[in-house]
């Protein structure tokens, strides 16, 4: 069971890795984009950095509902999950910003990326805490 939390953890990393940047990058893509009139090279590694992530994603859930199954779901668990659909729905709506960014479309201001890149950083310090602190 060790080797499936390692992986988890690793996954989790990774996901996050990308929730955290990959808003704030369509901020510099966005830049890019105006200066060059196409998508340039920070496009094309902000759209396989997204990619790459969605299979991590997929590892790191299926491996913590492994993990809860062993563990018999306790509700923190539960809530946990919660959460993490929560920041499922982040990450989607990311994707249909970098969709309509490779389209050269940008339909928000840099102030609302960030705004919206700092939503996730409460998400995961939520996810955090429950995990650390086992409420339920």
């Amino acid at each position: 069971m060790d080797w499936i939390k390692i992986i988890h953890i690793l996954c989790v990393m990774g996901w996050m890795t990308s929730i955290f940047a990959v808003p704030r990058a369509i901020i510099f893509w966005r830049r890019e984009y105006e200066r060059l009139g196409e998508n340039g090279p920070l496009g094309d590694l902000t759209f396989r950095l997204y990619r790459f992530s969605a299979g991590l994603s997929v590892i790191a859930f299926l491996t913590g509902l492994w993990l809860a199954w062993d563990w018999g779901f306790p509700v923190w668990v539960l809530v946990k999950l919660a959460a993490v659909l929560a920041l499922l729905a982040h990450y989607l709506f990311t994707g249909r910003l970098v969709r309509a960014a490779q389209r050269g479309e940008f339909p928000y201001s840099d102030r609302w990326l960030r705004v919206f890149n700092e939503v996730s950083v409460f998400g995961a310090i939520a996810i955090l805490w429950l995990v650390v602190v086992k409420p339920f």
